[in-house]
């Protein structure tokens, strides 16, 4: 049935009309010129199909270094006039490359990883590793060892074992590793609950309880330096309501933790929201910004302590607008779904393999007809994979010029995060190339696969090959 939240679109005069591009969910560059073709960052979505095909992960530089900029430049301010420093990571789980990671670094953030390859990634585009974070709650000994060798600024410490392991590396290599201490606030975000990372039945972190002992098992080691506590309570979260009250919990134990020697940083985490649909409201990063430390400067003053300096780990609100997945219709089918409902089947050239995030969390998605406008009526629409999957769902529900036909050109904006990241070749589908876009021009980014790729790593078919030499 229609979604109670999705609206048949309009026009400005008030016609229906299923041409246009809500600022809210696309980047800011992105336009139609007056044939009705869209552009992203100058770049024509034709000419980024016959050069890379279809599907295609386009990403608009230029969006990406504004996010990355914005936030940087509204946490540090909201920090500032409490007295204290913010540093801001960029959470790379959301979307890591080099390219990526080069942007950010240049716009002054730091970055947030969570596994070897992730480490690997970042060092390899010239990030220095100080400013850097390591992130995740099964380390194994040789990422850990990592991580010490080339001196990364903070590893976040998620378990007991997880404690020894990195007591037992900084001793036999003689080495000093500042670290944090993840905790559940026990805060349950107002998100989907595989995304909710601060309540207490969930694998992240230490409960707030056993904190304490936590800490004075950390300041028992030489090699180990106590940076301060970590928490994140979830992801794309709209209001800071959620971090107030976890800034209360935390702000209680930091301030016992004092006690017992210096706390310098408090790190809240990320999981901050966008737009994925005309109808989302993400509260602007500048207002959630001091709503947080606001928050965090009351629970302070309370209890006569100084604001500590705090850390932030952004990922979807820096990438995510920037991202646009293009794809070609291939089917178009209408399906009687009651007396007086019939939606049309749209299958495209991708699916749950280039964006599994409709499967996982039934995520709401945007589309628009990108090689063209068309003056038909909207139609209810779902947009699916190819994928031999009843949940390969790419959109759910969206309004679409009743003309859509095969060889159309379908944008899906608000795909910069956990897109590529999260792609899989189900299916034996190779993932898409990530193209990069400004100015007017357009640069692989990340090189797309083949089957041959997925063919090479096949043992089967080389010994095949060589029994037939």
């Amino acid at each position: 049935m229609v979604p109670t939240w999705l609206a048949v679109p309009q026009s400005a005069d008030g016609s229906p009309d299923a041409n246009g591009l809500a600022p809210v969910v696309w980047p800011a560059s992105a336009a139609r010129d007056d044939e009705g073709e869209l552009y992203i960052g100058g770049v024509a979505t034709s000419e980024l199909r016959e050069r890379f095909g279809t599907p295609l992960y386009v990403l608009d530089e230029a969006e990406v270094r504004a996010h990355a900029a914005r936030t940087r430049d509204a946490f540090r301010a909201a920090v500032a006039r409490r007295g204290a420093k913010a540093r801001v990571y960029y959470a790379g789980k959301a979307f890591l490359s080099t390219e990526v990671v080069r942007w950010v670094t240049d716009e002054g953030l730091a970055v947030d990883v969570c596994s070897g390859g992730e480490f690997e990634v970042a060092l390899a585009a010239g990030a220095d590793p100080f400013h850097m974070g390591f992130h995740g709650n099964n380390k194994s000994v040789a990422e850990l060892e990592r991580a010490v060798e080339v001196g990364i600024g903070s590893i976040v410490i998620d378990s007991l074992i997880e404690l020894e392991r990195l007591a037992a590396i900084v001793e036999r290599r003689g080495a000093v590793q500042p670290v944090l201490l993840r905790v559940r606030s026990g805060v349950h975000a107002e998100t989907h609950d595989f995304l909710a990372t601060a309540h207490e039945d969930q694998k992240f972190g230490l409960s707030l309880v056993d904190a304490p002992d936590a800490v004075a098992r950390i300041r028992e080691i030489p090699g180990l330096v106590f940076m301060g506590l970590h928490c994140h309570i979830g992801s794309q979260i709209f209001g800071s309501s959620g971090f107030t009250e976890s800034a209360s919990r935390l702000v209680e134990v930091h301030a016992a933790l004092l006690e017992g020697g210096d706390v310098p940083v408090l790190n809240l985490g990320g999981g901050f929201g966008i737009a994925y649909t005309s109808v989302d409201d993400p509260e602007p990063i500048e207002q959630l910004a001091d709503g947080i430390v606001d928050a965090v400067a009351r629970e302070c003053e309370v209890r006569g302590i100084p604001v500590p300096n705090l850390a932030f780990e952004p990922g979807r609100a820096i990438v995510g607008q920037a991202g646009v997945t293009l794809y070609e219709v291939g089917t178009v089918k209408p399906v009687v779904v009651s007396d007086d409902v019939t939606r049309l089947y749209v299958s495209v050239d991708g699916g749950m393999s280039d964006n599994a995030r409709p499967a996982l969390y039934g995520a709401q998605y945007s589309a628009r007809l990108a090689s063209r406008t068309s003056d038909a009526a909207p139609a209810l629409v779902r947009v699916v994979g190819r994928h031999c999957e009843s949940g390969d769902i790419v959109v759910d529900a969206e309004y679409l010029p009743g003309d859509v036909a095969p060889g159309d050109l379908l944008a899906v904006p608000a795909t910069g995060a956990y897109c590529f990241s999260l792609a899989s070749n189900y299916n034996y589908t190779p993932r898409p190339p990530v193209v990069a876009v400004r100015g007017g021009e357009a640069r692989v980014i990340v090189r797309g696969e083949t089957v041959a790729d997925l063919l090479a790593r096949d043992l089967g078919v080389v010994a095949a090959t060589e029994g037939e030499k």
